[in-house]
């Protein structure tokens, strides 16, 4: 039978809120797979053959080569070309460009003086909570919070801007918000941006945004559309792993109290956490620039290719007794943040604000519970980034 004919969906229905889609652990490494726009694709699910792709510069991340795996409604709809600035779907050199000017701005030594304002902003959101009292959303009142504040710490945003980003941030991630909300909390968010640029470019000030702009490398356009993307995936990402690392250690009493009672064991926990519940699941994509073999198969001109990485990361192959949380593990080697010159350029404060979440909010309510039978709270299972949208949490 013709390798096409095999083709089929992207299978999304997980087993746990914990585990990868049931059906695409049972493929092989590299796969076919059916987009709905009728494309034929692939599927990356193994770590040796998601990681080979990730490296490889014959592979383009840019928008209007990629197809969309999900969402049949828009399938046919073939994106544009990133705007300036939007480095994410930009291939080198032009991604090279950008990357360059971040690169101190998300490094261990910003990260480190990050940390008191990540501690203080963390401690804000604990007090908060337990002045108001059980029972509490902890997506609302502590995930979302804290990140989008160091975010906009990084890149500079006025204190009197900054409660007015973290609002709109909460509507746009809001399931429950309506197509209007969502829309006038982007362009709310847009105008913050928009108002920083103007402001920066006229007198220079602290944070990353204004220390670009005094280079004079990049254009208001290309400025007003970094800070939209590092605003975002500054702070979504990382919000949805703080609540869904709480959400399992909260279904773990074994790990919970190794992380409470051995502070030693922050790092490596984080690292597992990241591989155990790898959340960028539908949205990391390549598309082939020329014919590439990988793992036995031709990858031809035109392929784009879905890297599993959820999947990839329970590969038994890479990481033994995959499918156990095991907090103590050397997890190194994970693909949670990607692999190559795409790689995640905020990793390390990421990896901060994990660890200074976690150990404070179990260090605050060791008491802490689920106020909801385990299988009711909602799931984010379509979105490009997964996670919980909603974390009903007590304590006594």
């Amino acid at each position: 039978m013709d390798i096409d004919q095999l083709a089929r969906p992207l299978e999304t229905d997980r087993p746990t809120p914990f585990d990868p889609p049931v059906k695409l652990r049972e493929r092989p490494p590299l796969s076919r797979l059916a987009y709905p726009d009728g494309h034929i694709g692939w599927v990356a699910t193994g770590h040796a053959a998601s990681r080979a792709i990730l490296a490889d510069p014959r592979f383009s991340t840019r928008r209007e080569l990629l197809h969309q795996p999900v969402g049949r409604e828009r399938a046919h709809e073939r994106p544009a070309p990133a705007e300036p600035g939007i480095f994410p779907h930009m291939d080198p050199p032009e991604h090279t460009r950008y990357r360059r000017l971040l690169s101190n701005h998300f490094g261990p030594r910003r990260v480190a003086e990050l940390t008191p304002a990540i501690r203080r902003y963390t401690e804000q959101a604990l007090d908060a909570m337990a002045g108001g009292g059980p029972p509490v959303d902890l997506v609302t009142s502590f995930a979302l919070p804290v990140p989008a504040m160091v975010i906009c710490e990084l890149l500079g945003v006025p204190a009197k801007d900054r409660h007015l980003v973290q609002a709109a941030t909460a509507v746009m991630n809001d399931l429950d918000s309506t197509p209007e909300q969502a829309v006038n909390a982007v362009i709310s968010i847009t105008d913050t941006v928009r108002d920083l640029v103007t402001r920066v470019r006229a007198e220079p000030g602290e944070g990353l945004l204004g220390d670009i702009a005094a280079s004079g490398e990049l254009t208001d356009e290309e400025l007003t559309n970094l800070g939209m993307v590092l605003l975002a995936t500054g702070h979504l990402p990382t919000s949805s792993m703080i609540a869904l690392g709480t959400f399992v250690l909260l279904t773990d009493a074994g790990q919970r109290a190794r992380l409470i009672e051995d502070p030693a064991l922050a790092e490596p926990a984080v690292e597992e956490l990241l591989r155990y519940l790898s959340i960028l699941q539908f949205d990391v994509r390549r598309t082939a620039l020329v014919d590439v073999e990988i793992d036995g198969h031709v990858i031809a001109a035109g392929e784009t290719v879905v890297l599993a990485l959820p999947v990839a990361n329970r590969d038994p192959r890479r990481f033994a007794d995959p499918d156990r949380l095991d907090l103590g593990r050397s997890a190194t080697g994970h693909l949670a943040f990607g692999h190559g010159v795409h790689q995640c350029p905020g990793q390390h404060l990421a990896r901060a604000e994990l660890r200074l979440t976690l150990t404070a909010l179990f260090g605050r309510f060791s008491g802490l519970r689920l106020d909801v039978p385990t299988a009711e709270v909602p799931t984010r299972d379509r979105m490009a980034v997964y996670g919980v949208s909603r974390l009903p949490v007590s304590w006594e």
